[in-house]
């Protein structure tokens, strides 16, 4: 072979091969994975669904492609976002942790298969027919969001008895998440005795001005609403905390484990988990229609102590003994 002729092959062979590597990701199945937090506070969530993804056959990069989209509480983003997506046809629609980004999906498409994970029924929402038979394109995790929080504050008065105003934080920007929280919190409130001051905030900026108020009014603590923009901005709602000295009451262990007095709720990352599994099933070609709605059945109780002590507040061994995780 002549020399020239030898470095135009090898020329050639070196554009194919990238070339064929393009087309080879580009004929993978594609999953929108869409969640309301950052990249940056979701590290164990993703590894979740990964995880689940692998344990259904399917590893990113391989044999799947994930485009993960961030909303870092910015529901006004999802309604083009899920237009996006429907108009150029991913395989599937993940959107575990999110009643809002879930309906938005729902709402946009009919024919893209949707793995959802909500709070609140999803028969109620309109997302399935039934749990054991969903009917369209989406199926997925209910983790009991309204039931979750009652038991939460009842776990929140055990540990600060003598509290009797509870200032309630929510999000009026995420609606599901709201109405789900204004529907449980009075009533649980009334049925212990406790005095319930309702604040909102959707910017970090308004987060403050929510603890001003609390500050100001004299709330004896504070009931976090479960919402992705409080677990994003968890250090900050730790660090406004400690400084006001108000006892808290979050949704999940990462805001506990960022410094807050207490949380209660679904594991969250057997939630992830089981949503890449069944995102997994649907790319193997189950339909929706057809896999029940799960529910979830792992659920986490998380005291910081040291939270506790810099508080004054001195947790008995019952309360110890009953936590899943105890921080010390």
């Amino acid at each position: 072979m002549k020399r020239r002729a030898f470095i135009t092959l090898l020329g050639g062979a070196a554009v194919s091969w990238p070339l064929a590597a393009r087309a080879q990701q580009a004929a993978m199945p594609v999953v929108a994975f869409v969640n309301a937090r950052t990249p940056e506070t979701s590290v164990r969530a993703t590894g979740a669904f990964r995880k689940g993804l692998n344990e259904a056959g399917y590893v990113e990069g391989q044999n799947v492609t994930v485009e993960y989209h961030w909303l870092d509480g910015q529901y006004d983003r999802v309604p083009a976002l899920m237009a996006d997506l429907a108009r150029r046809r991913v395989d599937v629609i993940a959107t575990p942790g999110s009643n809002t980004a879930s309906l938005a999906a729902k709402a946009a498409t009919a024919a893209i298969p949707i793995i959802f994970g909500v709070g609140e029924d999803p028969v109620r929402l309109g997302l399935v027919d039934s749990l054991a038979r969903p009917g369209g394109n989406a199926t997925g995790i209910n983790f009991f969001s309204q039931e979750l929080m009652s038991k939460r504050l009842g776990l929140l008065h055990e540990l600060v008895p003598k509290a009797a105003r509870v200032a309630v934080l929510l999000n009026p920007a995420n609606a599901p998440s709201a109405e789900t929280t204004l529907r449980a919190v009075p009533e649980a409130a009334r049925a212990i005795g406790l005095q319930i001051q309702v604040l909102k905030a959707s910017t970090s900026r308004e987060i403050e001005a929510a603890f001003a108020t609390l500050v100001r009014d004299r709330a004896d603590a504070l009931f976090i609403a479960p919402e992705g923009l409080f677990t994003t901005r968890r250090s900050q709602l730790a660090t406004l905390a400690a400084r006001d000295r108000i006892p808290t009451s979050c949704s999940n262990r990462e805001m506990a484990e960022a410094g807050l007095l207490m949380s209660y709720g679904t594991d969250t990352l057997d939630t992830f988990r089981q949503a890449g599994v069944y995102t997994g099933h649907i790319l193997k070609g189950a339909k929706p229609a057809d896999l029940p709605v799960l529910q979830s059945t792992k659920f986490e109780f998380v005291i910081n102590l040291q939270t506790a002590r810099a508080l004054g507040i001195e947790v008995p061994n019952s309360i110890q003994l009953l936590a899943d995780e105890v921080i010390e």
